[in-house]
């Protein structure tokens, strides 16, 4: 194919398409925790004597799932902002004109960490507050008055419009437990919907985590169902978003329910393609957007550092091209050029741009092809899910539900000319459905039900494997086997690969942690994809015993009957009468029938030079070298190879 590695891994310096404004905005985040201060948030669940029961309050717990997301975010996403905002607090404080902090604006509010990408410092201050426990500037004092939650949305609106004017994804997470906290005060609930209309034409969702405990249900009815605003997308469809209750229970923590819900409202991430052309047929286009939810994980260095000062500051890098006399080379100067035939043939920049528009960036089905037909080796890179967007052509989420549901229940894919950027190269992909649950009935709630964009292989990409051996039927082996395997099957059968963590990744921020917060290094980490192999003895140790005697028993019926044929062949030819031959010429033996030792022999004699360059490349493809070049070249890979393993 045109390009060996991932399209959204190209070298620096192709082109790319001009980035539009709102494609700039999702791929940041905003994520403001506002945490109610209150005496019953503070107050410690009883003790039931239960080693797994509840044993934080709501507002640690709160505390607590803000420090491992800012964790998460920090290794996940590094550019998207995070901050902290108390209220119900007995002290104030806040930006104010001189740069300095107050809370005369927003009395009860107190800005614990600002909305900004996350610190060391803010990680290291989070932490002390969180796990030591220590609240030296009395910050979890409840307020003897109760808080005006207008001033509370109308201070995340300020530091929103300040710290994050220009992101397109600004999310409000409220953690309370008061379902009504103004009562029989019309004006203040009146007040307060104004101020979360606000946030809301500023583009702020809120999103609202309500804790329940010791039984008390949270009613929105009584003062957010006017605050939070919910999707009128989602709700025509049928799949209005729901208000999850954070409790504990059912040997659930509070912390993990709270986690929980706030990870299942994760941001919308930057498409990988906008607003692309999906040509259906002659006359017939709709418009969608690419997202790639599979993508391999790897410790990423975002800059380098230099420690040559006092301090360490970030190195700033510029290349330079120079000619032979060292004299700097401008880009006017320089030109693209391709060899061929011993020769340079030179383009200009708008040559080679037409050299690379196949027709310009578009998915256009060709025809449609059973899914039987597409086999599981035809896949040569990871998939890109797709989705309807109105913005191009109104009407193409109506269109692209009804190819995707067609295309399920036929059991169909769509076999399509695929361009995902003008510079890109063209591929053919075969557009496969998928929905919430399996063929086999188990549920993947990790993967999005919809279209695939499957990369399909060019006839140069495909091999001819010949398969010398056949197929044999299952025996008792076989039969004993898949019982063991049957055995050993995951919960439900299913593999979420959300509950195993890579290893070295994990290892490897915890490092980056532990010297960013000036921790002591870590000794051991946790490795989630470790056979647990007490429990495999238990389920199938017997058994695999057994089969590894019979497995042994059979290896040695199947020699001692190979040897029983030899003999007979061996006493046949014996009783046969020898035939007359006819005297060969003899014959030197070819370089490949040259042992370690006589190679060893000739390289110290010096008579290697002697073979011929057919002999050369016999010796050299007998020890898996390579046989390209001359004949010097190939005598210096052989003496090589004998000076380090004869």
């Amino acid at each position: 194919m045109a390009w060996g590695g991932d399209e959204d891994q190209r070298p620096e310096g192709e082109d790319e398409d001009e980035i539009d404004e709102t494609d700039y905005k999702t791929q940041k985040d905003a994520v403001l925790f506002a945490i109610d201060i209150s005496s019953s948030m503070l107050l410690a669940p009883d003790d039931t004597g239960n080693k797994k029961a509840d044993k934080d309050s709501a507002v640690t717990a709160a505390l607590k799932c803000a420090y491992q997301f800012m964790q998460q975010r920090i290794i996940a996403q590094p550019k998207d902002m995070m901050g902290i905002l108390l209220f119900g607090t007995e002290k104030s404080r806040f930006r104010d004109e001189t740069g300095g902090r107050s809370g005369t604006g927003y009395p009860h509010c107190y800005l614990f960490t600002e909305l900004d990408i996350p610190a060391a410092e803010d990680v290291r201050k989070l932490r002390e507050l969180v796990e030591e426990g220590e609240d030296a500037d009395e910050v979890l004092v409840p307020s003897k008055e109760p808080v005006i939650m207008s001033n509370v949305l109308f201070c995340a609106n300020q530091i929103f419009t300040t710290n994050a004017a220009n992101f397109g994804s600004r999310r409000l997470f409220i953690i309370t437990d008061n379902d009504d906290p103004h009562k029989n005060d019309k004006a203040a609930k009146s007040s307060a919907a104004v101020r979360a209309k606000d946030l809301y034409d500023l583009g702020v969702v809120i999103e609202l985590f309500p804790v329940s405990r010791a039984g008390k249900a949270f009613d929105l009815a009584k003062f957010y169902d006017d605050i939070v605003y919910r999707d009128p997308a989602a709700e025509a469809a049928g799949a209005a978003d729901e208000v999850k209750t954070s409790k504990s229970g059912d040997g659930l923590t509070l912390l993990n329910s709270l986690i929980s819900n706030i990870n299942s409202k994760q941001t919308p991430k930057r498409s990988y393609f906008s607003n692309l052309p999906f040509e259906l047929a002659p006359g017939l286009t709709i418009s969608i957007k690419g997202y790639m939810p599979l993508h391999r994980q790897a410790p990423a260095r975002t800059c380098y550092v230099y420690l040559g000062g006092e301090q360490a500051q970030l190195a700033q890098s510029e290349t330079v091209k120079m000619d032979s006399e060292t004299r700097t080379v401008e880009k006017s100067e320089t030109k693209k050029a391709y060899k061929f035939g011993g020769e340079y043939i030179k383009f200009e920049e708008k040559e080679v741009k037409s050299l690379k528009d196949f027709g310009g960036r578009v998915l256009r089905i060709i025809g449609f092809k059973s899914q039987s037909r597409i086999p599981m080796w035809a896949s040569v890179k990871k998939s890109t899910f797709i989705f309807p967007s109105e913005e191009g052509y109104v009407g193409s989420t109506r269109v692209f539900s009804a190819l995707w549901q067609k295309l399920l229940k036929s059991k169909k894919v769509g076999i399509a000319w695929f361009v995902a950027r003008t510079n890109a190269n063209p591929v053919m992909v075969a557009i496969m459905p998928s929905g919430s649950l399996s063929e086999d009935g188990s549920d993947t709630p990790y993967l999005p039900a919809g279209l695939w964009l499957y990369p399909l292989p060019f006839a140069d990409d495909v091999r001819t494997v010949d398969i010398a051996a056949k197929p044999r039927t299952a025996d008792e082996l076989a039969d004993k086997m898949r019982e063991i395997v049957a055995n050993l099957q995951l919960p439900k059968a299913v593999y979420n690969p959300l509950k195993y963590p890579n290893p070295s990744l994990q290892w490897h921020y915890k490092i980056l942690q532990a010297s960013a917060l000036e921790e002591e290094t870590p000794q051991d980490h946790e490795d989630l994809t470790i056979p647990k192999y007490r429990q495999i003895d238990k389920r199938v140790g017997g058994a695999l015993a057994e089969w590894k005697e019979e497995l042994e028993q059979k290896a040695h019926e199947l020699v001692q009957s190979r040897a029983v044929k030899r003999e007979m062949d061996i006493d046949e030819d014996e009783e046969r009468p020898a035939k007359r031959s006819k005297p060969a010429a003899k014959k030197a033996a070819g370089g490949g029938q040259m042992s370690n030792a006589q190679l060893k022999a000739a390289f110290e004699k010096n008579t290697l030079k002697k073979l011929t360059v057919a002999e050369l490349k016999d010796v050299l493809a007998s020890k898996g070298l390579s046989t390209v070049g001359k004949k010097a070249d190939l005598l210096e890979k052989l003496e090589q190879w004998i000076e380090e393993n004869v």
